[in-house]
């Protein structure tokens, strides 16, 4: 898991597209399960159907990203010292376990049509729905990514996970509604139980990330290698020790323990570890860092 921030990271700009995000993200799932809900009612596909209860699924989850997003944004205060940021993997848990719920009562939908198999209606519609679902997605996630790559949010991972799937489940269903007209009806609720195993594979990576941030996880080694070289880029450090990071919401927690000369005068010795914070401030803008100064 890459936690990492770029560095020339904009607290402001990072806040911006995450708010943009969140709001593509639900109004992207809306228009889905208005256009998917549609297609079911006319086909009867349990494929189909598989679809819609991911795209509500979404939407669900994106609900929760929006209102988590906004909730850890809000800067620190006198009874949250360290911000709101666990806000988001909260929202990720909750997300993680619904989605399993979904996925199971598509498995229950898909055996039910294995056993009361019954003819599909209205094929073409379906699948001009779902190339239109396929685009909408497409154009959301370039979104994500964008946001991603800028802020390293784990709750529009989360999210952007849900969307690759739904362009799998999109393709699956497009797969099984044009099958379907060649003999094989039963590929129908096949797909849809493929696609509930492979809900459920997500919701397992959104959860694990979730649960690693809320238990304080450290940043990935290429950001601690990073820290160790800014302070051996420093002549009057004599090394360091007790590294600790990790993530909360944006914002890379990094403390350490700075080793300086016994004999330097307490003015120095602050203004070495000042200056030490600043240049990993330089690489990790959106840093809260603490040195602790020890004498050697």
């Amino acid at each position: 898991m890459d936690n990492r921030i770029p560095a020339n990271a904009d607290p402001a700009a990072g806040a911006r597209l995450l708010k943009i995000a969140t709001t593509a993200s639900v109004a992207t799932a809306i228009l889905l399960i208005s256009v998917k809900l549609v297609a079911w009612l006319l086909t009867g596909s349990i494929s189909v159907l598989a679809s819609l209860i991911d795209s509500i699924m979404d939407a669900v989850a994106s609900s929760f990203n929006l209102v988590a997003v906004r909730v850890s944004l809000q800067p620190p205060d006198k009874e949250h010292r360290f911000g709101h940021g666990k806000v988001e993997p909260l929202a990720a848990l909750a997300q993680a376990a619904f989605i399993v719920g979904s996925a199971l009562f598509l498995v229950l939908q898909a055996v039910d049509r294995l056993l009361h198999p019954r003819p599909l209606e209205d094929v073409f519609i379906g699948l001009w729905v779902m190339a239109f679902a396929i685009a909408a997605t497409i154009a959301l996630l370039l979104i994500q990514n964008h946001t991603i790559k800028r802020t390293g949010s784990t709750v529009i991972r989360a999210d952007s996970l849900h969307y690759m799937t739904d362009v799998l489940t999109n393709i699956g269903t497009i797969t099984a509604l044009a099958l379907s007209q060649f003999g094989w009806p039963l590929l129908d609720p096949l797909f849809g139980i493929v696609i509930a195993v492979y809900i459920c594979y997500g919701a397992w990576r959104i959860g694990y990330d979730a649960v690693n941030h809320l238990l304080d996880r450290e940043l990935p080694d290429t950001v601690r290698e990073q820290v160790k070289q800014i302070v051996r880029d420093e002549p009057r450090a004599l090394g360091m020790h007790d590294l600790r990071t990790r993530q909360s919401g944006l914002t890379q927690i990094i403390q350490l323990h700075l080793e300086l000369d016994a004999h330097l005068s307490l003015q120095d010795a602050h203004a070495i570890a000042d200056h030490v914070e600043e240049a990993i401030r330089r690489t990790f803008p959106l840093a809260d860092v603490i040195i602790h100064q020890d004498p050697v």
